[in-house]
């Protein structure tokens, strides 16, 4: 079964990683994204990515608790 990829639109040349799972609903703090990236609970673009301050630019897709989410 393939995962639908959520879009998440930002106007700026990049979004950092927690500040995406935040807006996208995942977690509702800082700390709390801090926790799971840290945990190796996310990937980006396939592969475990711990830097909670990667910066994610469009295209890339960031999977978290069985969803997908697409920086547009």
């Amino acid at each position: 079964m393939k995962t639908e990829k959520i879009e998440i639109k930002s106007d700026e040349e990049y979004i950092r990683l927690d500040n995406l799972l935040k807006l996208s609903g995942c977690v509702d703090t800082g700390g709390q994204a801090k926790f799971v990236i840290q945990n190796g609970e996310v990937s980006l673009n396939g592969e475990i990515c711990t830097m909670r301050g990667k910066k994610l630019r469009r295209g890339d897709i960031v999977s978290f608790d069985g969803e997908a989410f697409e920086v547009c």
